[in-house]
């Protein structure tokens, strides 16, 4: 499980489009999205910097943590 924070989510439109972005790239990826901690936890075959740039290409500020 990689775990990435994740500025700018702020409601569940946010957490659907970053989930469905991710899993739009790796069908079986498994994302856990926790609003209050602004972290996104992905398990997935995606490499992170993968990852960090499907996020970020959704409008969002990410780091892995």
């Amino acid at each position: 499980m990689q775990v990435f924070s994740v500025e700018g989510m702020t409601c569940g439109h946010c957490v659907k489009a970053v989930t469905n972005a991710l899993q739009r790239e790796d069908a079986a990826a498994e994302v856990k999205v926790d609003l209050a901690q602004k972290q996104v936890s992905v398990k997935s075959e995606l490499g992170s910097e993968q990852i960090l740039q499907v996020i970020r290409d959704e409008g969002y500020e990410a780091r892995a943590i």
